[in-house]
């Protein structure tokens, strides 16, 4: 029994969504801890991670219930951040192309970490074996750390003394440092870097994530990309539609073919 695909550009999706997950979900024993001892129970606390699934948008949440922040404060800034995931909807649904109850299973494992996965990935077949082993494996993997976190509480000390939240940003480096080699993707990232690195003292956390993200937006709409630099797109073969042409109109020695394909050498 064949446990991982044979294709090389699926087993490498299957490879990175793997990682991915186990990096993510590790950190999710910090949440768990962190929300306990917030004062959010054992029983909210997997609900917010059941249901909500989105780690930014549930560490601001409980950091300004512990804050002796107002619930509605709460529920603002974690919408706020939860808005995000629409954008990579956006993105990944294309790519997905699902319909009825499988939507609405994408949408729930729609996040940082399944959308990065997706597009690193270089055809569309292994884009969705990426996205769906990398949502799927987080969502599992990051409820089981974040319940051992609650259950654990103090007893773990604090996971970033282990090195754990690096480990999520050292995941997602390893994704997107590929993707930096054009110098129009090194000018948005600089610039994204800028942005956040200004507003991180002045402003709560996960705005400067949305701000990284707009600053690409604006560069998009300022300086859209050149029609000469987009990837190019495997045509089926001439051969494929031989039989639709009449042999005299197709013959390569016939001197207004070779007129009308000129302009396209």
């Amino acid at each position: 029994m064949k446990v991982l695909p044979t294709d090389p550009a699926a087993r490498a999706a299957v490879r990175q969504g793997v990682s991915v997950s186990v990096a993510t979900g590790l950190y999710g024993i910090s949440f768990g801890a962190l929300s306990v001892a917030a004062g959010v129970g054992l029983g909210p606390t997997m609900a917010l991670s059941l249901l909500m699934f989105s780690g930014g948008s549930q560490f601001a949440l409980i950091g300004v219930i512990g804050a002796a922040g107002t619930p509605v404060a709460a529920i603002a800034t974690a919408t706020l951040l939860g808005l995000r995931n629409t954008l990579y909807g956006a993105v990944v649904s294309p790519l997905l192309q699902v319909r009825g109850w499988r939507r609405l299973a994408a949408a729930q494992v729609t996040i940082d970490e399944s959308t990065a996965v997706a597009v690193a990935q270089p055809d569309p077949a292994a884009s969705r074996i990426g996205f769906w082993v990398t949502g799927v494996g987080v969502f599992v993997l990051w409820n089981a750390f974040v319940l051992l976190g609650a259950l654990a509480g103090d007893a773990l000390g604090d996971p970033r003394a282990w090195g754990l939240d690096a480990a999520a940003a050292a995941a997602f480096l390893a994704l997107v440092w590929p993707r930096l080699a054009p110098r129009r993707a090194q000018v948005v990232a600089g610039l994204a870097v800028v942005a956040t690195t200004a507003l991180i003292p002045f402003v709560p956390p996960g705005i400067p994530v949305l701000a990284a993200a707009a600053v690409a937006i604006v560069v998009g709409l300022v300086a859209p990309t050149s029609s000469a630099v987009v990837p190019p797109v495997d045509l089926p073969d001439d051969d494929m539609f031989a039989d639709d042409v009449p042999d005299d109109e197709a013959s390569t020695d016939s001197p207004e073919n070779e007129t009308d394909r000129e302009p396209a050498r």
